[in-house]
C-alpha cells in the first residue's frame, strides 16, 4: 500500500497543480515533505517499536496512514495537502520501521530470506501497479480517488494486521526512549536531505545550499556524540561492530543510490532523447520492477540455503552490468535493447535485496530489530536522494560543458556518464558485499 501510494502521487502532481494553480516549486513540497519526514522518522519508530512492541507501532501506523489519505483527499489548498502528506508520512514511517522487524520475528533462520523476499515483491508489485491504477483513477474520479482508496485498503489492512500479526512483548521496557538523540537526529537528518533536494534547483554553491548542509553534518556529528554516552541510545552503534551488518548496510546505501540514479535518467532518455510517449515509456519501464517482483524471492530462497554473500554480490554485479548496458544505449538502439537493460537491472536489484535484507536484520539481536530496520530504511531513503542528486550533477554538468548548438549530443553523453557512474556505485557495492 505504501509502495503503491508513492508511486501514484508523483503521477498525479501535473493534475494537482492545475487544480490548485500552483507553480511545480510549490506543488514539488508533496512529494519532497513525505521524503523528508519519513526519513526523520524512521530510526525514532523503530526504537519505539523495540520499547512498546512492533506489532502497537505498525498498527498504529495505518491508522495515522490512514487520516493522512483522508485529509489529503479532502484538501482544499496547496498547503493543506502538502501538511496532510506530512501526517501521512508519519504513519508510512511507522509501518517501514516495523514491519521488517515483525517479518523477522515471525519466522526462524531458514526461512528468513524466502520471507525477506517476499515483502521485497509487494514492495515492488506496489511500484508496478501504481502508475496505471493512478491514472485510471484520476481518468475516472479525479485525483482525490487516489487518496481515498487508501482509506478501505488501509482499514481491510489493519483489520488483518490485528487478527494475524503476532503480539510481541517489549524488548526492554525499563529503559527510556532517547529524546534527545531523536530531536538531534531528525534535526541533522532533514536539514542534509533538504540540501540535496534542493541543490540542484538554487545551485550547489548557494549560501542557502552550504548553510543546510553544514547544519546537516553538524547534526548527525551531535547525534553520534550523543548516541556514545547515553545508557539507551535511539542507534545503538555497537550494531555497527558486526562485520555482515555493517556491510549490509552500506551495500543497501549503494544499491539505492545505483538504482535510484538510474531511475531519474531513464525517463530523460526516453522521453527527453529518445521522445518516447510518456505512455509508451511506463510501458517499458514497467520491466524493471517486474522481474525484481519475480527475482526477489527466488533470491530469498537460495540466500535461506547457500548463505547471504554469494547471492547479494551476485546481484550487486549484476546491477552494475545492466547499468553498464544502460549506458550503451544510443539515439538508434532498438527497444529488444533498452529491454534486456532493463530486465538485467531489475534481476541485479532483486537478486541483491532479499538476501542482504535478511542478513542486515538478522545480525541485529532479537531486542534491536526496531533500530535494524530504521537502519536498512534510512539507507533506502538517503540512497535514493544521493543517487538523485549524483546522477542529476552529472547530467547537468556533461550537457552544460557539450556547448551550444550540440544539445542532442550532449544530453546522450550526460545520460551516458550517469549510467556508468551508477554502474560505478553497483561495483563498489559488489566489493562491500563480498566483504561481509
Amino acid at each position: 500500500m505504501s509502495a503503491l501510494d508513492s508511486s501514484v502521487v508523483n503521477l498525479v502532481l501535473p493534475v494537482v497543480r492545475d487544480r490548485f494553480a500552483t507553480d511545480v516549486a510549490t506543488i514539488e513540497w508533496v512529494v519532497t515533505i513525505y521524503l523528508l519526514v519519513v526519513s526523520g522518522a524512521l530510526l525514532a519508530f523503530g526504537r519505539l517499536g523495540d520499547l512498546r512492541g512492533h506489532r502497537s507501532v505498525y498498527l498504529f501506523g495505518f491508522g495515522v496512514f490512514i487520516a493522512g489519505s483522508l485529509l489529503c483527499a479532502v484538501a482544499a489548498s496547496e498547503w493543506a495537502l502538502i501538511g496532510s502528506r506530512g501526517l501521512q508520512a508519519v504513519g508510512a514511517a511507522m509501518l517501514f520501521a516495523n514491519a521488517p522487524a515483525i517479518v523477522i520475528k515471525s519466522f526462524p533462520p531458514d526461512q528468513r530470506g524466502r520471507a525477506m523476499g517476499l515483502l521485497a515483491t509487494m514492495t515492488y508489485l506496489g511500484l508496478t501497479a501504481g502508475p496505471p491504477l493512478g491514472g485510471w483513477l484520476t481518468a475516472r474520479f479525479g485525483w482525490p480517488a487516489v487518496f481515498y482508496v487508501n482509506v478501505p485498503t488501509g482499514l481491510l489492512a489493519l483489520s488483518l494486521g490485528r487478527r494475524f500479526v503476532p503480539r510481541d512483548a517489549p524488548g526492554e521496557p525499563a529503559e527510556p526512549f532517547d529524546l534527545a538523540g531523536a530531536g538531534v537526529f531528525v534535526l541533522g537528518l532533514v536539514a542534509l536531505l533538504l540540501a540535496l533536494n534542493q541543490g540542484h534547483a538554487r545551485g550547489w554553491a548557494s549560501p542557502v545550499i552550504l548553510a543546510l548542509f553544514a547544519l546537516g553534518a553538524a547534526g548527525l556529528g551531535l547525534f553520534l556524540g550523543l548516541e556514545r554516552r547515553v545508557r539507551a541510545p535511539m542507534l545503538d552503534l555497537s550494531l555497527f561492530a558486526d562485520r555482515g551488518f555493517s556491510s549490509a548496510s552500506v551495500s543497501a546505501l549503494l544499491n539505492y543510490l545505483c538504482v535510484s540514479g538510474a531511475a531519474f535518467l531513464l525517463p530523460f532518455y526516453l522521453i527527453q532523447a529518445r521522445h518516447f510517449p510518456p505512455d509508451r515509456a511506463g510501458v517499458l519501464l514497467a520491466t524493471q520492477p517486474i522481474v525484481m517482483a519475480v527475482s526477489a524471492p527466488l533470491s530469498g530462497i537460495l540466500s535461506d540455503r547457500v548463505g547471504s554473500r554469494g547471492p547479494a554480490t551476485l546481484g550487486m554485479g549484476v546491477l552494475a552490468l545492466g547499468c553498464v548496458l544502460l549506458a550503451r544505449l544510443g539515439p538508434g538502439s532498438p527497444p529488444g535493447a533498452l529491454l534486456l537493460a532493463l530486465a538485467t537491472v531489475g534481476l541485479g536489484t532483486g537478486t541483491f535485496i532479499s538476501p542482504n535484507n535478511s542478513a542486515l536484520m538478522g545480525a541485529a539481536p532479537r531486542h534491536r530489530q526496531g533500530i535494524a530496520a530504521g537502519i536498512l530504511a534510512t539507507a533506502r531513503n538517503l540512497g535514493m536522494m544521493l543517487g538523485i542528486a549524483a546522477a542529476g550533477a552529472v547530467l547537468t554538468t556533461v550537457v552544460a560543458r557539450g556547448g551550444a548548438g550540440n544539445e542532442a549530443a550532449a544530453l546522450f553523453a550526460g545520460i551516458r556518464a550517469g549510467f556508468l557512474v551508477a554502474a560505478g556505485f553497483a561495483a563498489l557495492g559488489a566489493v562491500t558485499s563480498a566483504t561481509r
